[in-house]
């Protein structure tokens, strides 16, 4: 999905106007990373009540991939658990406490496991 001009703008780095008719901005574009195989991974998962109004959500992190594979993580996640969640700051969040459901369901994936916190 190719962005146009209005789109990249946040990407331009600094650089508001130039007098030169032959200018051409260069963007930077990102290369994500491959997604490395479930095996190859170790995931955190933590569960998190702060600046959620006292509502609990559970946290994966650590995820070393493509953002399109994030989010179909996530999905997957969501479905299984039947809940909401989203995917924020290169960590999924899956609102509840599902922790042990989403180790369980990440662990039959093939995903090495740590949990954070209590």
């Amino acid at each position: 999905m190719k962005k146009n001009d209005k789109q990249r703008r946040k990407e331009r780095a600094g650089i508001v106007y130039s007098t030169d008719p032959e200018f051409q901005y260069n963007y930077s574009d990102k290369d994500e990373e491959a997604t490395l195989p479930p095996s190859q991974q170790t995931l955190y998962i933590a569960i998190d009540r702060k600046n959620r109004k006292g509502k609990t959500a559970t946290l994966i992190s650590n995820f070393i991939g493509s953002s399109e594979d994030r989010s179909q993580l996530a999905r997957q996640l969501k479905s299984k658990c039947s809940t909401g969640g989203s995917v924020k700051e290169d960590q999924i969040l899956i609102q509840g406490d599902f922790r042990d459901k989403i180790i369980q369901i990440l662990s039959d994936a093939g995903y090495k496991i740590k949990r954070k916190g209590g």
